[in-house]
């Protein structure tokens, strides 16, 4: 998650918005595509398949709309999104495991993924019920922002395409298989992690970029 968010911030610093999604999306699609391959074992496939009709719903509305935010207030939303990490997920009492929720979680994240490039913190509010170990949440999580990814990929490339804004995109052969090798990494990084541990870090982490990216949002609007 707080990868995806930092990606996310630099590519929206050198890029414009359209390109800055679209290749945000092919470079964390390989990168949770791999995790969940890595993971694969410990997928929740009923999970899975009932959140990608909530995905569908959420792509098949958005589709018809043409927008596009602005530097300032991508970088505003992007840093607003880990606050959403700080509500109380226990009285919210959401599981991706209940099929309602499972929709939900798919409709919601999709849309916020399209709208923000990102949407880690709200997928994590559905996966914090007890009996699923980070091994399935991680593997799970992972395969559910495979498609989040990939609608904004289908959203974002025409503009992009139309606006000449992916004539630069070599470099993303590099990144690909750097993706990869993060990925990698940090599974034996969560291998040996406590649930306690994986949980506090990335809060705190992902709670200070998004600080970051507000400040940077309001000084663009200045």
């Amino acid at each position: 998650m707080a990868g995806g968010l930092i990606l996310m911030g630099v590519l929206a610093l050198l890029l414009p918005v359209s390109a800055a999604m679209v290749t945000h999306g092919a470079i964390q699609s390989v990168s949770n595509g791999w995790r969940a391959i890595l993971w694969r074992n410990f997928i929740n496939w009923r999970v899975l398949l009932i959140y990608l009709g909530g995905s569908i719903i959420a792509f098949a509305l958005l589709i018809g709309l043409s927008f596009e935010l602005s530097k300032p207030w991508l970088f505003i939303l992007l840093g607003l999104v880990p606050g959403l990490i700080w509500l109380p997920r226990d009285r919210l009492n959401l599981d991706a495991r209940k099929p309602a929720h499972a929709v939900f979680c798919g409709f919601s994240v999709t849309g916020l993924n399209i709208a923000a490039g990102v949407s880690g913190p709200l997928l994590d509010i559905f996966f914090v019920a007890d009996g699923m170990d980070r091994r399935e949440i991680v593997a799970t999580k992972a395969a559910t922002q495979v498609a989040a990814h990939f609608a904004k990929i289908a959203f974002y490339l025409a503009p992009a395409l139309t606006a000449g804004a992916l004539n630069e995109w070599q470099w993303l052969l590099a990144a690909a298989p750097l993706a990869i090798i993060g990925t990698t990494l940090g599974a034996r990084v969560l291998a040996v992690m406590s649930d306690a541990d994986f949980r506090k870090y990335t809060k705190w982490i992902v709670t200070g970029v998004g600080a970051v990216y507000v400040i940077r949002g309001i000084i663009l609007l200045i």
